[in-house]
């Protein structure tokens, strides 16, 4: 019988004999806003593939000011590169968005790699759509208004969460951090996407209204790494909501940690 897909897209486009074999060593764990899954520096231990968390890779300066790299959720993984490099982060990771993930040992994941080719050549793929997104932010912060970097990055966040209501759960002080911009200039820009009918501002969230005027809003960034996932990752749509997290027997307990 065909199995549920997992609310992870790289999971879900396994083979059903290869995600048998893995999900057997992850369990899902909930992950709390805030949480610092490791810092630039420490050991990497355990991936992350998120099913209904937002998990931000994030840049810390010197002088204490901070700026998003890339933003991953149930289109990826966070911590994978990891198992066949150093071990070690190379920039803070942090729970933006609370919800599940499923977690699987460092040794685990790649041992499994070793073993399940079409596993290694998904993840290589995906880590070359994550550069590619890295990337494409360095330039965005350095060229593009900030207005159009929010719009920008309201519909990334949004399409890395797995519920499809396009809502982003997070105060103006949150994204303003994640822009590398300043809270002032982000209200401001919140304040007239709201004005135009496109976002509608709450308590801590910001629900996206008229997405596709929206995306005309947004910079060029936008289009450009959804159309490198596209082309690295066909058939892993990173936008929409993918089905509910798969309860395999099992899969709620502790992992199994390869030696």
């Amino acid at each position: 019988m065909m199995r549920q897909r997992p609310a992870n897209r790289l999971l879900a486009a396994l083979s059903d004999d290869d995600y048998s074999k893995i999900v057997r060593y992850m369990h899902i764990k909930r992950l709390a806003a805030g949480t610092v899954l490791f810092d630039a520096g420490q050991a990497v231990t355990s991936a992350y593939f998120p099913a209904g968390a937002v998990i931000s890779l994030v840049v810390i300066m010197p002088n204490g000011q901070a700026a998003e790299a890339a933003t991953i959720g149930c289109e990826g993984v966070v911590g994978a590169v990891n198992c066949l490099a150093s071990r070690t982060a190379v920039s803070r990771v942090t729970v933006q968005i609370p919800g599940p993930a499923f977690r699987i040992n460092i040794n685990a994941l790649a041992n499994a790699r070793a073993a399940m080719p079409a596993l290694d050549g998904l993840l290589h793929r995906y880590t070359a759509a994550l550069l590619a997104q890295a990337f494409q932010s360095v330039a965005c912060n350095l060229l593009h208004p900030v207005e159009s970097r929010l719009a920008r990055w309201l519909l990334t966040t949004a399409d890395r969460g797995c519920d499809g209501r396009d809502i982003v759960h997070l105060t103006q002080e949150a994204i303003a951090t994640m822009l590398g911009a300043h809270r002032v200039s982000v209200a401001q820009a919140l304040a007239a996407l709201e004005t135009e009918g496109l976002v509608e501002r709450g308590r801590g969230i910001v629900r996206v209204v008229d997405r596709p005027a929206l995306e005309t809003r947004a910079c060029a960034c936008y289009a450009v790494v959804q159309e490198q996932y596209d082309r690295l990752l066909p058939g892993c749509d990173i936008r929409g909501a993918p089905a509910g997290i798969h309860e395999d027997a099992g899969i709620n307990g502790p992992a199994v940690a390869l030696a």
